[in-house]
């Protein structure tokens, strides 16, 4: 996904990511042996989108920066939501979080609050929660131990869950979680991984992790409707698939 520009650039060249579900949901296969769907994150460094153009290129999903902290909001969240949705790319919010200026719990109301609800409409996902090295000031892990780190992400997640009755995504890096959540293994069992890794294959995922749900596999790609570059995605299977994501149904 899309945050401050420099992070991307300076994270993740062979960094794994994941991105994991819960297996009632989410494709079981591994990447050679499931279908996969294309899709791409955004936020207003990709300034204005023409994503009718985007859907008519192939791509069938985006996840759209909503908020990061506790004030926050992307300014070209709400066109970019909006707009999406219309042209037919099943879409999600997600939040850049900073696990040291605030409780997890607050940080969820605020994407709950700023565009990260849920709706069953066929074409809106669960929200997505960004862990990955902290880009400020505060060290890699934000200042916290690993059951500092625990207790804030089990806080956010609990309390997406309550104001929306979702499981949010985790996007993440196999390094930063293993790292900063001591290679915490419960979020999946219910949480969908979205890896992060720059490369031709998924790689390693992090402690636990049975299965990859979303991949991110570059920053450099390039999409009819997007002006220079943009993260690229896979969907680990089909577009039926990804439409029960977003229905919450099995």
């Amino acid at each position: 996904m899309v945050r401050r520009l420099s992070v991307r650039r300076l994270l993740a060249a062979g960094l794994t990511v994941v991105a994991t579900a819960a297996v009632a949901l989410f494709a079981t296969a591994g990447p050679a042996a499931a279908a996969t769907t294309p899709g791409v994150d955004v936020s207003h460094y990709q300034g204005t989108i023409n994503w009718t153009s985007v859907k008519n290129a192939g791509i069938q999903f985006a996840y759209i920066k909503a908020t990061e902290g506790t004030s926050y909001k992307d300014p070209a969240f709400n066109t970019n939501y909006v707009n999406a949705y219309y042209a037919g790319v099943i879409r999600g919010a997600y939040h850049f979080a900073r696990p040291n200026i605030s409780g997890g719990a607050t940080q969820a109301d605020y994407l709950a609050n700023n565009g990260g609800a849920w709706s069953a409409d066929s074409r809106t996902l669960p929200a997505a929660l960004d862990l990955e090295a902290n880009p400020y000031s505060g060290g890699y892990c934000y200042g916290k131990t690993t059951s500092g780190m625990r207790t804030w992400i089990s806080d956010f997640l609990n309390r997406y869950k309550a104001r929306t009755t979702r499981y949010a995504v985790i996007y993440t890096t196999t390094s930063w979680w293993n790292q900063c959540t001591g290679n915490w293994t419960a979020p999946w069992a219910n949480h969908p991984l979205w890896v992060a890794r720059w490369s031709s294959s998924v790689g390693t995922l992090p402690a636990g992790a049975p299965v990859w749900s979303f991949w991110q596999y570059t920053a450099s790609g390039s999409v009819s409707g997007i002006s220079g570059s943009v993260d690229r995605d896979y969907w680990n299977g089909d577009r039926t698939r990804l439409v029960a994501l977003a229905n919450n149904t099995a």
